[in-house]
């Protein structure tokens, strides 16, 4: 499977947890497509925002079960990569401020 590199990379991530993480320890986060290994990543970040990645580690979500009332379904899963950035990169910013 051929993917672009604007197709791995789904969303940002805007969370407490990230927040800190950009501002401190220069990592990202990222909501990636669930075919997506740590390469692919690593490569789509680096043509998209023109930055140099030192790392990347993903972790893959289940989707959890609902119910509403005698209904239920299910959530679809998805994947998350945090990508850690060398020192020397710029830091890139997700959307200006208003």
């Amino acid at each position: 499977m051929k993917l672009k590199a604007s197709d791995i990379i789904l969303a940002p991530l805007m969370t407490e947890k990230s927040t800190d993480l950009k501002d401190h320890q220069q990592v990202l986060c990222f909501r990636v497509h669930k075919g997506a290994n740590k390469i692919m990543v690593k490569s789509a970040v680096e043509e998209v925002f023109k930055t140099q990645v030192e790392s990347v580690r993903v972790l893959n979500f289940m989707g959890k079960e609902k119910r509403h009332g005698r209904y239920s379904g299910r959530r679809p899963s998805w994947k998350k990569a945090y990508v850690k950035l060398k020192k020397t990169a710029k830091m890139i910013e997700y959307f200006e401020a208003v």
